[in-house]
């Protein structure tokens, strides 16, 4: 490292400790949900193969949820995979699959988040469906920050799922269609979602410069904040996380009153 590098550096820690030091905890985001994006674009930028992109990202992981743990957060969604993502080459999703599931082992085993997955089961290999057992299981009384894995998820696949467990238990009551039609309301979708019993996320953050959801919780995301990031994914650092916060503290939330 250059002394050109090293300077830039410590300009960089000394202003996040000024952001951090203005940051009002008391608006600070109680659910955070991050679309990490970027990883194979800053691979490319790096010289490097895609593959190596998202080991870089889901490097980042543990420590941004360091960063949580420092403030307020008490959840936080990873979107780690989406049911778009299916459609890429085998030599990528291979490599990409093993990579989230160590992710979600290093979670389980690290001792301080409960991980809660999140998305259609039933679309991921069956080793793949016994890790996120295995770490629910073993993290189910933890008191951190509840960790959702976003994993084979879609926020139209998510509302489609909903309805369809609210069919299958209205069946199972005896309830018929005419009586559920007539008692369907917003809380009832709710409890059927995948973050049943969890605050819908105040903040969305956003890598690598793309400003749109691309599906991500949209039931869940009506009244959601949302901080788009220029940076790509492996690159993001604290100071880029702390501005999201900051800037969401800034902003005055009406819930459309």
């Amino acid at each position: 490292m250059n002394l050109r590098d090293k300077l830039r550096g410590l300009l960089v820690r000394l202003y996040a400790r000024r952001v951090e030091g203005h940051l009002d905890h008391a608006q600070v985001p109680k659910h955070i949900g991050v679309i990490m994006d970027g990883n194979r674009r800053w691979a490319k930028a790096s010289g490097s193969t895609t593959v190596h992109g998202h080991r870089a990202g889901a490097e980042k992981i543990e420590e941004f949820l360091g960063w949580c743990s420092e403030t307020d957060v008490e959840v936080v969604t990873l979107w780690l995979l989406s049911t778009d993502n299916f459609d890429r080459p085998q030599d990528e999703l291979g490599p990409l699959l093993g990579i989230i599931e160590d992710v979600v082992r290093t979670l389980a085993t690290d001792g301080r988040w409960r991980v809660h997955h999140v998305g259609a089961m039933d679309l991921l290999p069956a080793g793949m469906q016994a890790t996120l057992k295995e770490a629910e299981e073993a993290t189910a009384h933890t008191k951190g920050i509840v960790v959702n894995v976003a994993i084979g998820y879609g926020g139209r696949q998510e509302i489609a799922d909903a309805v369809r467990s609210m069919l299958a238990e209205a069946h199972d009551k005896g309830v018929t269609m005419a009586d559920l039609a007539e008692s369907v309301d917003i809380d009832m979708i709710g409890r059927h979602l995948y973050t049943s019993h969890q605050p819908d996320p105040d903040l969305v953050i956003r890598t690598s410069g793309e400003q749109r959801l691309s599906g991500f919780m949209l039931w869940q995301t009506a009244h959601s904040e949302y901080y788009f990031c220029d940076v790509y994914w492996p690159a993001f650092r604290k100071v880029d996380f702390l501005r999201a916060l900051r800037d969401y503290a800034a902003r005055h939330r009406r819930f459309g009153g």
